[in-house]
């Protein structure tokens, strides 16, 4: 639905709506997700930052609303939930971060552990030499990795066939899955052959290890959009029937009374009615010193205020603040798509289903045309399988946006979108 069509449908201007969502893995879930909540009558736009694993949702109220996006999500495989809260968004983003980072960290532990004696071996087989590895064992090795720390890979594999599409873990599954499935044939049926126990346990610990890496650089980029958020305290002194009262930042409404003591953040963005100070903005305009402020001067929230005592009238609160604004043009900027990454997104829409197709050409082609027995065209088309990642194609032009745009965000510099940022290379 076009935002022309969707205006002449409605005299009523389109919300907008941040959906924090669940299940993304690769640039192939970014594709879908987009499809899912563009389908959505009412839909305007929608824009998924994978980095941020995050929609934002441009809609007409009076035709689609949070529940109708959700249900789409979860028919496409996924989760979600509307961001209401930022502060405590981030609180609880961080909470889930931190702790999916000791349990990744955890489980890429355990796959090394288990997947060593493989590499060892591998290893000791070069120099001539090689130790005994008893089948058995590389079977129970081979499985804890497979079914034990790469279980994670499986059920977002489930869904992107579901879908009727395909993505990265999918890959891996097949791929994996494959070599170790023919392991365990052969070791079943006693047949002759060699055993690619190793290759299922190495590449399934190698791309764990990948995904625990790539999760640190999306936990770092998304820092400088948590550090603006942190300027605005979450407390506000207001005046309320002639006596100070401490409320919660985000109950403050326009044109009630703030009294900032010395040292202390300005919460909100208004007019000084009384008191003399100086604001150090530093962090938010780039200015080095502090500014004077007196009756009828401006201040902006998440400033710093000087050593006098300021009464200032709340204008600009919440999500209409300098700061929320200067945050929100940062998440858009990152969650915005360059047009070297709208032609990254074609390739990976189509880029798992040519996979597949090569794959079994490989087989064909050794089996019939190069005479190679099954289990040797099965190891090609495997091979095939494990090295078509498209995981970096995927992410590499998003995260660049990310990075980007938050590392000039801490040196305030403020790029207003991707192309901007993608025609300031030279």
């Amino acid at each position: 639905m076009s935002e022309s069509q969707a205006r002449a449908d409605s005299a009523a201007p389109p919300k907008e709506m941040e959906i924090s969502i669940d299940g993304m893995t690769c640039a192939s879930c970014l594709s879908r997700v987009e499809k899912a909540l563009s389908a959505v009558a009412g839909v305007v736009d929608a824009r998924v930052n994978l980095s941020a694993d995050t929609a934002h949702v441009r809609y007409l109220p009076e035709t689609a609303g949070a529940a109708d996006m959700i249900a789409a999500l979860n028919r496409a495989g996924y989760g979600g939930e509307p961001v209401t809260d930022e502060a405590r968004a981030l609180a609880e983003e961080e909470n889930k971060a931190a702790a999916k980072a000791r349990r990744d960290l955890a489980t890429v532990a355990v796959s090394i552990a288990l997947a060593l004696p493989f590499m060892a071996h591998m290893v000791s087989g070069l120099g001539g030499g090689g130790f005994a590895f008893p089948a058995t064992l590389q079977l129970l090795l081979a499985s804890g990795v497979q079914f034990g720390t790469g279980l994670r890979f499986y059920q977002p594999a489930w869904r992107a066939l579901r879908a009727g599409a395909g993505n990265m873990d999918l890959l891996v599954v097949m791929g994996t899955g494959a070599a170790y499935g023919l392991s365990a044939y052969l070791m079943a049926t006693g047949a002759e052959g060699h055993l690619y126990f190793e290759a299922s346990a190495s590449v399934m610990t190698l791309v764990l290890l990948g995904k625990w890496i790539e999760n640190r650089a999306k936990r770092s980029a998304t820092r400088s959009i948590r550090a603006l958020m942190k300027l605005r305290p979450e407390t506000a002194r207001v005046l309320r029937d002639g006596r100070e009262v401490n409320v919660p930042a985000a109950a403050v409404s326009a044109g009630d009374w703030v009294v900032i003591r010395p040292g202390e953040r300005v919460p909100v963005d208004g007019e000084v009615m009384e008191g003399n100070s100086q604001s150090d903005e530093s962090l938010l305009t780039g200015e080095n010193m502090p500014v004077e402020k007196g009756v009828g001067d401006k201040v902006i929230g998440g400033a710093i205020n000087g050593a006098g005592l300021l009464k200032v009238r709340a204008d600009d609160v919440g999500a209409d603040s300098q700061l929320a604004r200067i945050i929100r043009l940062i998440q858009s900027a990152q969650a915005a798509k360059a047009p070297a990454q709208r032609l990254v997104d074609k390739i990976s829409a189509v880029f798992v289903p040519a996979v597949v197709v090569v794959a079994a050409l490989t087989f064909l082609g050794w089996r019939l045309l190069g005479g190679l027995p099954v289990d040797e065209a099965i190891i090609n088309a495997v091979a095939v399988l494990v090295i078509a990642c498209p995981c970096a194609l995927g992410l590499a032009t998003p995260t660049a946006i990310m990075v980007g745009t938050g590392v000039a965000a801490r040196h305030g510099i403020l790029i207003k979108d991707a192309e901007s940022l993608e025609r300031a290379r030279g």
